[in-house]
């Protein structure tokens, strides 16, 4: 399923407004209830994405037509799938199945599963060490074919940068790709009116399936524009499958003369792109995750929460553009992210990607956080409250405020936080 059949046009729209509104308590909820960080509430008035009521993990988005609901459930049966090495799998990979590493709380969730990406400088200018088998290191080969013994890689001792990411969820990614890229640009521009020391900034790419620029939203370092580009991607990276899309091999260790020993009987390895069609239809058509219950120590959580600064990165609610999908279109929905670059100082992966820099990443998106077994990029934090406590750089000032709260206050924010 191609983007373009499910948004269309990128005429700005007032979902900017909504997020102002949001950050001051006025929205997104409907009659009956605030939205986050509001007096009454720290979500969602009512049903919908992400909100009470709503559809439980790992589900498609209710009210879909009986084609969008087929395109989902093949999708999810792609999602499952074991690759095989007829099929493309390899030489070297990350894993066979996209489950493997996303299927915390449902298909589709985080993982504990951690990549390793390397690097070094040289002169001055960063190295992704393509050559030794860089940027990311594929640790599992497909084994002995055709006189070559095609093992995992292994981080070269040349390496001086070497980082670990754990798989980010993928529930509700649909709403985050049909934010039109104004309303990113203006909350970037807004948070530099508003809150200079901890503005961020737009990351930009090209779009793979139309050749523009377009305003990334994807990664850990914001490096992907769609979920289209995204999945496609991780075809390549982490099943090492090729596709018109990606349609070179990632070369085992950097020794692209191995690859003559590919058992894969074509190349690329899926002639067309319909499998990266059916994964981005199944994130596409994933719920966001729902809301837990919310009572009075979650609600003075909220609010303890904007008033520490967390939503000046953190940002309650945000709007989509149009969308053939009546669920995705022109909806309010919490991700609790502005999908900006921000610097965490300490707290950055020293990993310099796309346009983001050493110290830059993405805001996380804090909706499905219960569902979560470890947290930060590389998993190194076991719970929220140390998680909260390693934020450093544009977040240092909020994390401190956090740390200066009396405990009954602490445990208010992170009951709230766990009610995501």
């Amino acid at each position: 399923m191609r983007r373009s059949m499910f948004f269309s046009g990128l005429g700005l729209l007032t979902g900017i407004g909504l997020v102002i509104a949001c950050a001051m308590g006025q929205g997104p909820g409907g009659p009956g209830g605030p939205g986050p960080g509001g007096p009454g509430g720290p979500g969602p008035g009512g049903p919908g994405p992400g909100g009470p009521g709503g559809p439980i993990l790992g589900s498609p988005y209710p009210g879909l037509t009986r084609s969008q609901l087929a395109l989902f459930n093949a999708g999810l049966a792609q999602f499952l799938e074991v690759e095989n090495v007829p099929g493309g799998l390899g030489p070297v990979f990350t894993e066979s199945s996209c489950v493997k590493c996303h299927a915390n709380g449902a298909p589709g969730g985080s993982g504990d599963r951690l990549v390793t990406r390397i690097g070094r400088v040289v002169n001055g200018q960063f190295d992704p060490m393509i050559a030794f088998g860089g940027p990311q290191i594929q640790d599992r080969g497909i084994g002995k074919f055709n006189g070559v013994n095609f093992v995992g890689e292994v981080v070269p001792p040349q390496a001086t940068i070497v980082i670990k990411r754990r798989p980010i969820p993928l529930f509700g990614l649909g709403l985050v790709d049909a934010v039109q890229d104004e309303t990113l640009i203006m909350l970037a521009q807004q948070e530099v009116l508003n809150n200079p020391l901890t503005a961020g900034r737009v990351s930009v790419s090209i779009d793979p399936e139309t050749g523009l620029e377009r305003v990334d939203r994807f990664g850990w370092k914001l490096q992907q524009p769609t979920v289209f580009a995204f999945a496609g991607d991780a075809y390549l990276n982490e099943l090492g499958v090729t596709t018109p899309l990606n349609p070179n091999e990632n070369c085992p260790q950097g020794n692209c003369a191995l690859l003559a020993a590919d058992p894969a009987p074509t190349n690329p390895n899926d002639l067309d792109n319909s499998a990266i069609e059916a994964l981005a239809s199944f994130i596409t058509l994933l719920a966001p995750p729902p809301r837990g219950p919310v009572g009075a120590t979650q609600q003075a959580g909220s609010v303890l929460f904007g008033q520490i600064g967390c939503t000046d990165c953190h940002t309650p609610a945000l709007e989509t553009g149009p969308s053939t999908i009546a669920a995705l279109s022109q909806v309010t929905f919490s991700p609790y992210s502005d999908f900006l670059l921000h610097d965490m100082g300490t707290l950055g992966d020293g990993y310099p990607q796309n346009q983001a820099g050493p110290t830059e990443m993405r805001t996380a998106p804090l909706w499905g956080l219960r569902f979560e077994t470890t947290f930060l990029h590389d998993g190194r934090a076991a719970t929220v409250n140390a998680a909260i406590l390693a934020h450093d750089g544009q977040a240092k000032a909020s994390r401190n405020k956090f740390a200066a709260l009396k405990a009954t206050q602490q445990t208010s924010v992170l009951a709230f936080l766990n009610s995501l």
